[in-house]
This record gives structure tokens, sequence and C-alpha cells, in this order.
């Protein structure tokens, strides 16, 4: 079996044993990788595949999604306003909506490919002025203009948490937000931490180093 096979086989097995609530979704973060080295996964039947750039996105996936409608494709990283059309082009799903102006865009993409994208609201949940996301304080309204102005589908929240070693403080701060606007899913956890995160109820996790390797 290829290793990159045996290693997402290994994620499975650990989040299996945890015996989650509710079934979690292994995004695998395919980023800066050659489709080459990515396709075994593909071709085993995992469609979920998380990049975190817009144009590498356009690059690598456009060819083969048109081959395998069933690829899920997400944004995980920082989305620029002025590349919302783009995004809108290739993604199935965007973990970074941040603010008023990439939702607009993002819904006026939707509207000009007639296409419905999927989205988790980013929360800057340790109020880092480095860090993108949502203020916890601005989170209520953002979240009722997205929902109510312009109706984007937003599954949940999402967040990257300090790089404090105290993630699990971040974690269950968000589940709690996250059952305070009644969401079902939440993008939470990467390679290091996603047990943790699974732990506070974590729908989706990002997972790229410890499926595809060391990135060089």
């Amino acid at each position: 079996m290829n290793i990159i096979v045996e290693k997402f086989n290994k994620i499975k097995f650990n989040i299996d044993q945890l015996k989650p609530l509710k079934s979690v979704n292994v995004v695998a973060v395919s980023k800066t990788f050659q489709l080459s080295h990515i396709k075994p996964l593909i071709d085993y039947g995992h469609n979920h595949f998380g990049e975190n750039k817009v144009q590498e996105a356009k690059h690598k996936w456009n060819e083969i999604k048109k081959k395998k409608q069933n690829l899920n494709l997400h944004m995980v990283g920082k989305l620029q306003s002025n590349k919302a059309k783009d995004a809108v082009m290739i993604f199935d799903y965007i973990h970074s909506l941040d603010n008023q102006k990439l939702a607009d865009n993002l819904y006026k993409s939707q509207i000009n490919f007639n296409k419905k994208l999927k989205y988790f609201i980013q929360v800057n949940i340790g109020g880092e002025l480095q860090k993108s996301g949502v203020s916890i304080n601005e989170l209520d309204s953002f979240y009722s203009y997205c929902t109510k102005e312009i109706k984007l589908n937003i599954l949940g929240l999402m967040c990257i948490p300090p790089n404090d070693n105290n993630a699990k403080k971040y974690f269950k701060s968000l589940e709690e937000l996250n059952s305070s606007l009644a969401f079902k899913e939440l993008s939470l956890g990467m390679s290091a931490d996603y047990i943790d995160a699974i732990n506070y109820g974590a729908t989706f996790v990002r997972i790229g180093s410890s499926i595809f390797g060391n990135r060089g």
C-alpha cells in the first residue's frame, strides 16, 4: 500500500478510536505538493483536499476536478477579496471567511457562476493582531450579515489558535461560540492537535504533514 494512504488510514484509525459523536471529515491539506504526490490518495477514494493559494489550486486541480465530480476542494488559507471570483470557480468550501468585503465579493461571484459554496467563518480566537479572523465581539453581527443579508451557506466556525501550547483553551472557546450560533459543523485542528480538536467537537480537521510528509 502507498505510504501516503497508510498515513491517512492511521489518522482515520486514530479518529475512530475516539468514537466521536459526529462524523469527522479529514481535509488532506495538499498545498505545495505536486498532484503526482497527492494522486494515490485521490485514487484511494478520498475526496476532501485543502489548498491555501488560489492560483496553485487552479493550476493543480482544474483538470482533475472535471473528471472526478465528487472531489471537494477546501480553501484553508487567507483569501484576498480580489481573488474571490477565482476562488468560487475552483473551491467548494472556504474555511477563511473573515470580513464583509470578502463576503460580498464571494456572494457576487456565486451569482455569476451559479454556484453555492460552503463556508466557515474564521474567528481570531486569541485576539492576535497579526492573525486573520473576525473578532469575537464582531462575530454575531458578521454572522447575521452573512446569513440574513446575503444568505451565504455558513456551516460553522474555524480558528487557528495562538501558538502558546494552550490550544485546548481556545478549542473550548470556539466550541462554545459555535454552539451559541447553533452550528452543526466546526473546522478545527491540524496535524499536531487534531485529536484534541475532535474532543472539542471538530467535524472538519485540516491535516497536511501527517499525511503527505514535511514540506521542503
